[in-house]
């Protein structure tokens, strides 16, 4: 029982290991001109109509930029690459 219990835990635990390293993100900061080329990309590809953007920030640095039609980016990259 314990020549299959073992390897069966063991596979688990990577199994489980390799997903939280490849799901697992964090935010990655964005330059105020990086944020507003990405608006403008958004803009043009949803054909928004909408005049003004806000700025989403984490811990004092720009992390995406928020539409006043709705629309919410946020740079993320996973926390290992």
């Amino acid at each position: 029982m314990l020549e299959i219990l073992m390897p069966t835990m063991w596979t688990c635990f990577t199994v489980y290991a390799a997903w939280y390293f490849t799901s697992a993100k964090h935010y990655a900061p964005l330059t105020l001109n990086e944020a507003r080329l990405l608006w403008r990309i958004h803009k043009n590809n949803t054909r928004c109509t909408s005049r003004k953007w806000n700025e989403i920030r984490h811990s004092g640095s720009i992390i995406g930029f928020k539409c006043e039609c709705g629309y919410k980016h946020v740079q993320k990259r996973p926390v290992v690459s």
